[in-house]
């Protein structure tokens, strides 16, 4: 035992002598954005996770299981928060154009995100409980109560979330912003898995009341982590927001963005493409239960798979976009390692094999933050003199409505499908379960295609000017 404590100190001592640069995210800071201050800004990247894996995860079960509400009110409530998608565009052009006399552009829409996003959880588990019925208050007013939360909680995720990366993209410096992508993307994650584990362990001894301290609790750390996260971070600057020239209406500012050459090509791909990665969302679990016979918790550890994977791309797109690799030939690459994943997929059911199933799962997870970073990237390289919301605000709207609309789509033709199946409308050869989810995984396939025609005139040609090439950095400064 007398060997512990010397074995230890050898320990400590070699950890001491391990640089600050090997640590992760060492190099994603820059001296304009120390790294500390990188990682309080993307915070407001972790409520977002948080709201998401609440109204998309936890919401979805106990509304449907706890409190007996019908499944397709559910799907509507949880779809709402997507109707704010489409307006990310405009939020962005207007923390463009903001005037303020305090000098901020981007921080007021972020606070008034966090206001509205606070305001919707905050009446939220009241209105759930309305709708449910056992309240003795009507039914009506609790969908009503319940659509205006779940709007409010999406308006406030869009507004903070486009003005946050908005802010990102004016604070970093151009050589490190595919690191800042990879962290946001990676906090992001964070929110969803950290907060999706605490919601299932808070709420595994369910009842009305705990219901509502959970969700306001979320309210509440919501506004901590955004008060935080944007806490002297937007340098102020008067006189760039009080500008004595007229403003610029929003078709004006978005007809100079569509001149930009191939920026219409670009959303296109870039809505293509999402919806190639998105659609399969809900149908991966229910996929490996329903046809390969997999158990609740084998199906469960998908989820963990395509974030690793997913990690694993943001890292490698890190360190090859800061290197200068064209963002797009990138997200092509993405989109090319998505064709066989869902290859596999298909083939997994009549093989019956549950490798298979998971090679294509850790493919697609792979290949859709290859494009995901790649895109998201080329967006924050589009500034149209300073009016960087603008394009990202696009980005965004073309990005979560194709999410949104693809896995509803992916939904109703699974369902429609088997119902035709098991009534022997499509005949005998059909009527098995794993060609309702082959057809989704086809069109899957098919958009995929679609998005490498569009995005390949891109990768030989950039939007704007290339950016310069970033200083060498390790492999260890990324997420792992």
């Amino acid at each position: 035992m007398s060997g512990a404590p010397q074995q230890l100190e050898k320990i400590a001592l070699g950890w001491m002598r391990v640089r600050l640069s090997m640590l992760p995210f060492a190099d994603a800071g820059s001296a304009d954005l120390p790294l500390p201050r990188l990682l309080r800004l993307s915070l407001f990247q972790v409520s977002v996770g948080m709201a998401t894996a609440l109204m998309v995860g936890t919401l979805n079960r106990v509304m449907i299981v706890e409190l007996g509400v019908s499944a397709a009110l559910v799907a509507l409530m949880v779809a709402l928060p997507l109707v704010f998608a489409p307006f990310r565009a405009l939020i962005g052009h207007r923390s463009d154009t903001f005037r303020s006399a305090l000098g901020w552009r981007r921080v007021p829409f972020i606070w008034f995100g966090t206001l509205i996003q606070f305001g919707g959880l905050a009446i939220m588990p009241f209105a759930l409980l309305v709708l449910s019925g056992d309240s003795g208050a009507p039914v009506d007013v609790g969908k009503f109560a319940a659509a205006l939360a779940f709007l409010m909680v999406g308006a406030g995720i869009q507004t903070t979330q486009t003005a946050g990366l908005a802010l990102a993209t004016d604070l970093a410096a151009e050589g490190t912003r595919p690191r800042v992508v990879a962290l946001m993307y990676v906090m992001l994650l964070v929110g969803l898995f950290v907060s999706g584990f605490a919601f299932a362990a808070l709420l595994q001894d369910f009842s009305p009341l705990r219901l509502i301290q959970v969700i306001q609790g979320c309210a509440l750390l919501t506004m901590i982590l955004n008060v935080i996260a944007l806490w002297k971070q937007e340098p102020r600057d008067p006189a760039r927001t009080m500008r004595t020239e007229p403003d610029i209406d929003f078709r004006t500012a978005w007809r100079s963005f569509a001149e930009i050459p191939h920026a219409k090509r670009f959303l296109v791909a870039v809505g293509l493409g999402t919806a190639a990665f998105s659609m399969q969302d809900i149908l991966l679990e229910p996929y490996g239960g329903e046809v390969l016979g997999q158990t609740v918790a084998q199906t469960s550890l998908l989820t963990g798979l395509l974030a690793a994977s997913a990690l694993a791309a943001y890292a490698l797109s890190a360190r090859a976009l800061v290197k200068g690799f064209d963002a797009y030939r990138l997200a092509a690459y993405g989109v090319l390692l998505g064709v066989p994943g869902f290859s596999a997929i298909i083939f997994a059911g009549p093989f019956e094999s549950a490798w298979l199933f998971r090679c294509g799962v850790a493919l697609i997870g792979f290949g859709g933050g290859l494009f995901a970073v790649a895109t998201l990237t080329a967006a924050m390289g589009i500034d149209i003199s300073g009016r960087s919301g603008l394009a990202l605000g696009a980005w965004g709207s073309v990005q979560a409505t194709a999410a949104g609309l693809a896995i509803a789509l992916g939904g109703v033709l699974r369902d429609g499908l088997t119902a035709l199946g098991a009534g022997g409308a499509l005949g005998p050869v059909l009527a098995d379960p794993a060609n309702a989810y082959g057809v989704v995984y086809h069109i899957e396939i098919l958009l995929l295609f679609l998005t490498l025609v569009a995005i390949g005139p891109l990768a030989r040609r950039r939007l704007d000017q290339a950016p310069a090439r970033a200083e060498k950095f390790s492999l260890a400064q990324f997420p792992r």
